[in-house]
């Protein structure tokens, strides 16, 4: 084991969350036990994998006299509704800066429902305009801000940089005393990755507390090659601010990106069809931008072969209930 002097953070969360068995799932794809870390009960509206970044963020912000927060993701990010909310707990001003996915909704539901309700500020732009300007635009609202008098702090996508990795590290401490209470040593762990902060974490974290067991991401967006990269370059941030002894650039960062299907936060009907299937099997909730993502895209692997020879293979729940809500419509329910 590594010794981590971890640095101060808020407590926020529900932790630790539990692992749960999920054995008529398990028993339906003839594999291995499949167990889920429910991180989807870190928190009830600020719930998922965000808040444990946010613990570590937000710390950093309030000691750094902060009263602002800016922070940017798609029109349903769960890391928006979750700074949001936090925000708001926090007597914090916190101001959106969104990327619009399809039409706007004359009603606002899901995530941007949350939003609204905490009191957040929003400014909400083309996809195109958000992809080609988002360090104008969001420097633009820094400066605004500033002029007020304000002090501002900026969290980058899903709170994904050197502080952000905390998070993962200290969920994979849990994870070691989980699988000695329960018994087990998995033969994977695996999870949504989108912005790369909990890949990042989860693989440092692993190998700091000898959990001896590769990390899976199933990317919801962007290629392989672009997480690896992204996890590297958090990691050797993280070494770099925290001044901490593990050798990350020799780690496996194992990123599979076959299962992501027409785009980020567009689901096939598989995806869905797989939320109806854990829904009712167990009784778990599963959102079609990540969660679900990630767990259709585990199946598939059991099937053709890659995690099927395990006992025990582990999937990481990093939430996102809300966004289920706002493509309720695709889930093919209305007529029962």
């Amino acid at each position: 084991m590594v010794a981590l002097v971890f640095p101060p953070k808020l407590d926020l969360a529900r932790t630790p969350t539990p692992l749960q068995r999920l054995d008529r799932l398990s028993r339906e794809l003839g594999g291995p036990t499949i167990w889920v870390k429910r991180d989807d009960l870190t928190e009830c509206a600020a719930s998922g994998n965000k808040i444990r970044k946010l613990e570590f963020t937000l710390a950093r912000a309030l000691e750094a006299g902060s009263d602002t927060l800016i922070t940017c993701g798609g029109m349903q990010s769960n890391h928006c509704r979750a700074t949001a909310l936090l925000g708001a707990r926090l007597g914090l001003k916190v101001h959106l800066v969104l990327r619009q996915e399809g039409p706007r909704p004359e009603t606002p539901d899901g995530n941007l429902f949350l939003d609204i309700l905490s009191g957040a500020s929003l400014s909400v732009y083309p996809r195109d305009q958000y992809q080609r300007q988002l360090p104008e635009l969001l420097q633009q609202w820094l400066d605004h801000y500033r002029q007020q008098g304000r002090r501002v702090w900026l969290i980058p996508t899903g709170a994904s940089d050197a502080t952000g990795v905390w998070g993962y590290i200290g969920c994979a401490r849990e994870l070691k005393q989980d699988f000695a209470a329960a018994g087990i040593r998995p033969g994977a762990i695996v999870h949504a990755t989108g912005s790369g902060g909990t890949q990042a974490g989860l693989t440092a974290g692993t190998a700091a507390f000898d959990l001896d067991c590769p990390v899976w991401g199933m990317a919801v967006c962007d290629s392989a090659d672009y997480f690896r990269h992204k996890v590297h370059s958090d990691l050797r941030d993280w070494r770099a601010l925290y001044d901490v002894d593990l050798d990350t650039d020799s780690l496996a960062v194992n990123v599979n990106d076959s299962h992501i299907g027409p785009g980020y936060a567009v689901a096939t009907e598989k995806v869905f069809q797989c939320i109806r299937q854990v829904a009712a099997t167990e009784g778990l909730m599963l959102d079609p931008v990540y969660s679900a993502k990630a767990f259709q895209g585990m199946i598939e692997e059991v099937k053709t072969g890659r995690f099927r020879d395990m006992d025990d293979l582990v999937f990481i729940h990093t939430g996102g209930l809300f966004g289920l809500f706002s493509q309720r419509h695709n889930l093919g329910l209305s007529d029962r």
